[in-house]
């Protein structure tokens, strides 16, 4: 099998602080300091097929919540050759808004995600107050709606999602957040975390995220993460940290004005991308 080529779309960022980033930010001891928060979707592509992970926020949501939109997530899918429309495989990380935005725009997608997950934001307490504010109700009925058309595949535990990409359910952040391990050689890999490490400071000082379902999951979701990265050959990439572009520099070619500087290829390469 050959290794699958792995992009990751910076689509919107807002400034924050870290005191509004971490829980309980106050036991550390620290100043406080404004800190750069970007959301990001990401490609995989291979030679067969090609994979969607997450599909951004929606511009109204988005727009209500003061980020910025710096590129419609399925007009940049366009500029990188993927038709929304025609896409056979979209994986939700977790059903937050900023995850499942453009969900309607997948019509004849196959949506992976795990099964505690949807069970729960179809569930009696999605509407509570300190669940629902990272939910938009109506992109939780279009998922709702995915389900009762059959259109839904349910991750327990871990499952091989096709030969060369790996997925992992971990809990935490929400009740059944997934991580996706792709292989891109034959002894390397990419982890995307999503938003089991929205920064990488997290996982470096242990500090968890401030929006959490389990906060006992959430230090577990970390050690899976470390676990997985021992390996040499594994790379790791946080779900909304501005490091991204940093520590994976390089720029796909041949996109159009201002696009380019929004997308770098984690790891693989375009040979017979599908």
């Amino acid at each position: 099998m050959s290794g699958y080529e792995v992009l990751a779309v910076r689509y919107g960022t807002r400034t924050t602080t870290k005191a509004e980033s971490y829980l309980n930010y106050h036991l550390y001891g620290e100043p406080d300091a404004e800190i750069a928060m970007d959301y990001f979707f990401w490609v995989v592509r291979g030679a067969e097929r090609t994979v969607v992970v997450d599909c951004g926020f929606g511009a109204e949501a988005g727009a209500r919540r003061r980020r910025t939109l710096l590129t419609d997530p399925v007009e940049a899918l366009a500029a990188l050759g993927v038709d929304a429309a025609a896409v056979d495989r979209l994986v939700v990380s977790h059903a937050h808004y900023d995850h499942i935005g453009n969900l309607h725009r997948f019509p004849n997608a196959e949506i992976v995600l795990a099964r505690r997950e949807y069970e729960f934001w179809t569930g009696p307490y999605a509407r509570r107050m300190q669940f629902a504010h990272s939910t938009e109700p109506d992109e939780l009925a279009n998922l709702a709606a995915a389900g009762e058309q059959g259109r839904l595949r349910l991750v327990d535990g871990t499952c091989d999602l096709t030969p060369g990409i790996e997925l992992v359910v971990v809990g935490g952040h929400t009740p059944g957040q997934l991580v996706v391990q792709v292989a891109t050689g034959e002894r390397e890999a990419v982890v995307l975390a999503a938003d089991a490490l929205h920064f990488y400071e997290e996982l470096e000082r242990d500090r968890p995220f401030f929006v959490v379902a389990d906060l006992a999951d959430m230090y577990r979701g970390f050690d899976v993460l470390r676990e997985m990265c021992e390996d040499g050959g594994r790379l790791l990439v946080a779900g909304h940290d501005a490091d991204v572009g940093r520590r994976f520099p390089e720029r796909v070619g041949g996109l159009p004005a201002g696009l380019g500087e929004l997308v770098v290829r984690v790891a693989g390469t375009t040979e017979g991308a599908a």
